[in-house]
This record gives C-alpha cells, sequence and structure tokens, in this order.
C-alpha cells in the first residue's frame, strides 16, 4: 500500500466510482470528507463510507460539517433540524451543558451512518461586524464563554465516537468578508488578537484535530493567509498552543489563488499537516495530491494521535437526552 497521503479528499457523488477508488487507492488519502451532494438515505451512506474505506484499506476518518442550523450535510430524517449554535447557546438555561447533549446527539447520527469526525467546534468570537455567513455558527462574544461552550461541544462529540475538529484557528470573527469567496484581512493589533481571538483558541490546544483559517492577520504577516504563512503556522503551534493535527480549511475556496497544486505546496511548506479539497473534482485532487505529499515526522505523529483519540461511543440514552435538552430551551427555530 502507498504510504500516507497528507490530504482529506472528497468524492464526486453518492456511489464511489471505479475511476475513483483506483485514485484513491494509489493516493492513500489520510481522510475523506462528506458534503450534501454524497447524501442519500442511511443504507446508501453506510456503504459509501464502507467503500470509501475499503479503497485505503484502512479505517480512515471520515469528516462532515454538520453544525446544525445553516450549516448542516444530514438533514432530516437522517440529522435533526437544529437552530444555528448561537441561537441555541443564548436561549438555552446553561449553554455548555445544552451544546454538549446536542453534539452527543449529532455524534450519534454520524456514528449510526460511519463518519466519525465532525468538523466542529467553532471557537471564532463572534462580533457585531463579523460577516453573516459565521455569525450565528458561532457560540458567543466573549472568549472565555466561547472556549467553555466549544469544550463542551468536543467532548460531546467525542463521547458519541465522533473526532472534534476545531476551527478556524487562529479565529474568524474579525473577518468582514467570507473566505469561501474571497480573502479577509484582519488588521488588528498583536495585542488585541492575542487578548480576545487567539484567547478563545488557547484552552482548546488539547484537541486531536485543529483547521486554519484562509484570513490574512497583517499584524503577523501582511502577505499571506494564515494557511499559507509559515509566520502564523508557528504562532498557532508556539503562540496559541494547538498541539493536534491541523489541517487546512478547504483549499479550493477563493480566499487562496494560485494553481492547486501551488496552494497545497504552500500549506505543507507552512507547516500544516493536512491539506483539505472538498469538491472533489478529479483533476483538481490530483494537483492537491501532487503538492502535498505524505505524512511524515511530526505531522505523522500527530495523525496517529488523531486516530488513536478515537473511541467507541459511550452509552447514551436517546429520549432521556432529548427530554433534558427541551427542558434546557433553545430548540426553537431551525436555523
Amino acid at each position: 500500500m502507498s504510504e500516507t497521503g497528507a490530504t482529506i479528499l472528497g468524492c464526486a457523488g453518492q456511489q464511489l466510482s471505479k475511476a475513483e477508488a483506483a485514485f484513491f487507492r494509489e493516493a492513500a488519502p489520510w481522510g475523506f470528507i462528506l458534503f450534501s451532494r454524497n447524501v442519500g438515505d442511511a443504507e446508501q451512506l453506510r456503504a459509501l463510507c464502507g467503500d470509501l474505506r475499503e479503497a485505503v484499506g484502512r479505517e480512515a476518518p471520515i469528516l462532515i460539517d454538520q453544525e446544525g442550523g445553516r450549516v448542516h450535510r444530514l438533514a432530516p430524517p437522517l440529522g435533526r433540524a437544529w437552530p444555528a449554535p448561537l441561537d441555541h447557546a443564548e436561549a438555552a438555561s446553561d449553554a455548555a451543558r445544552a451544546l454538549f447533549l446536542r453534539y452527543r446527539l449529532i455524534a450519534a447520527e454520524l456514528r449510526d451512518v460511519g463518519i466519525d469526525a465532525n468538523c466542529a467546534p467553532m471557537a471564532d468570537v463572534a462580533e457585531e461586524a463579523t460577516h453573516l455567513f459565521l455569525k450565528n455558527r458561532c457560540y458567543g462574544v466573549e472568549p472565555g464563554v466561547v472556549a467553555r461552550r466549544a469544550r463542551a461541544v468536543a467532548e460531546g462529540l467525542m463521547a458519541g465516537g465522533v473526532l472534534p475538529v476545531l476551527k478556524h484557528v487562529p479565529g474568524h470573527g474579525r473577518a468582514r468578508a467570507d473566505s469561501h469567496l474571497e480573502l479577509p484581512v484582519v488588521r488588528a493589533s498583536k495585542d488585541e488578537l492575542e487578548a480576545r481571538d487567539f484567547a478563545a483558541f488557547r484552552p482548546l490546544g488539547d484537541l486531536p484535530l485543529a483547521m486554519t483559517a484562509h484570513i490574512v492577520y497583517s499584524a503577523f504577516d501582511a502577505d499571506r493567509p494564515a494557511t499559507t504563512s509559515p509566520r502564523m503556522i508557528r504562532h498557532i503551534r508556539d503562540g496559541i498552543g494547538i498541539e493536534g493535527l491541523l489541517m487546512t480549511d478547504d483549499i479550493s475556496m477563493q480566499a487562496l489563488h494560485g494553481p492547486m497544486v501551488a496552494r497545497a505546496e504552500d500549506s505543507i511548506a507552512a507547516g500544516c499537516d493536512v491539506v483539505l479539497h472538498c469538491n472533489g473534482e478529479m483533476a483538481e485532487m490530483e494537483q492537491v495530491v501532487a503538492g502535498s505529499g505524505t505524512l511524515w515526522g511530526a505531522a505523522a505523529r500527530r495523525a496517529d494521535a488523531a486516530i488513536a483519540a478515537r473511541r467507541a461511543p459511550e452509552d447514551l440514552d436517546i429520549a432521556e437526552a432529548e427530554e433534558e435538552l427541551r427542558a434546557l430551551g433553545g430548540m426553537a427555530g431551525d436555523g
């Protein structure tokens, strides 16, 4: 078998094609990510997860974005309809407990169909001017509160046997642009960033996986977004204390520029461990694989540690969890 590639890749549809299976067998990505285009019913999704893992010959992690609210890939009946995270947290009598239960139930939904990693929690601190694509996905407006709620989300996922992915390091809350569409630039000072944005991530540095932000923080590097900035990645590691496997946000987002191979090379050279590519387009994936190389050294050790953090789900009385969650409040609306 090939060495493990420093990539997390998507696929095009609800079934794995022969060409995709052959490509993944050779590329050996560390993991996979699924989107709504990949989701049919439970039986189909379990089969797809099985085929992805069979292609690489191991229990590769399979990721998804299942935050609830606007960002959900498993719609009813596969996944519950949830309010936006910020709305839920602010309306609940005990926000941390409510978020723990919410994500414990989400973990059960994910594990049921073969998915074992979720791109949550978010430790981005919401501000008055935070871009609307992000704002109500946040957990609060104060870094200490956000950190506590993010920890509850991570613990809920891990109790359900699902790996959490901390995002968007080192903080997306000050961004006034949507990084899916353009490159945001944050001009706050180092002191301002340390005291607010970075402070929410610092208590979460022990989580097994984290995802970068495609944002320029001009106080650290005026020329490169965090994902491709050696100075910013060094500070994420040494200044903020992120210890886990560091993956890029989707490198096909329009915040980044240039050929996919160069985006991947720059991300790895900056200090990211794994490159995430989401859209399932074969020609782009070939470039990403070529530019990312294979896991080795400290990156390989962090990848192994993330896999080792996976555990069997703890027992859960679903009806009891739902009843407690309703009693805590904040469940109205669909986000």
